[in-house]
């Protein structure tokens, strides 16, 4: 079996303390623990607490980074994968995960989870990938689109929390 990569989505904002950042910590050490790779975007916050869940728990990790900013990857990060715009960054994000854990963010999320939910939702993406949403953050969101489009709310799933998410992926083939 290759290396099974879940794609992790969530805010640059969070600090260590925060509950947002304790979730995606506890997301990568879950994660890791069953022997998935984490991929996210690199840098801090969210990406970073997912990042040294994942890395303490003994797992791998890659940052897709993008060389328009000047920031590092952080310190946790065992792959690094630099890409020339926001676009690009995304696109390899979404072609590198055979699933996608959406922590709760701001616009930069948003956009994450409006375009792989939109491939999904069109069949682009090359197999049926799981797009979870972790607590209750993105539900009004779901809830209206569901208003308009039914069926788009059936693309996805939601967990409260880590061991949820895992019970999710464990039969996801990679």
């Amino acid at each position: 079996m290759g290396e099974r990569i879940v794609t992790i989505f969530g805010t640059g904002k969070a600090k260590p303390g925060d509950l947002a950042y304790q979730l995606a910590y506890d997301v990568g050490r879950v994660l890791a623990e069953a022997r998935f790779t984490i991929a996210n975007g690199g840098y801090g916050g969210t990406m970073e607490a997912a990042a040294k869940g994942a890395a303490q728990a003994g797992g791998k990790t890659i940052g897709v980074t993008c060389s328009a900013f000047t920031a590092k990857a952080n310190k946790y990060i065992s792959r690094e994968v630099t890409t020339d715009s926001l676009q690009q960054r995304l696109d390899t994000l979404i072609e590198s995960g055979l699933a996608y854990v959406v922590l709760p963010g701001g616009t930069g999320t948003l956009l994450e989870l409006a375009k792989v939910w939109e491939l999904e939702n069109k069949g682009f993406l090359k197999k049926n990938r799981p797009i979870i949403l972790v607590g209750e953050f993105w539900k009004p969101l779901v809830d209206l689109i569901a208003t308009l489009e039914p069926e788009s709310s059936s693309l996805i799933q939601s967990a409260d929390g880590p061991e949820r998410i895992k019970e999710f992926l464990v039969n996801v083939d990679g």
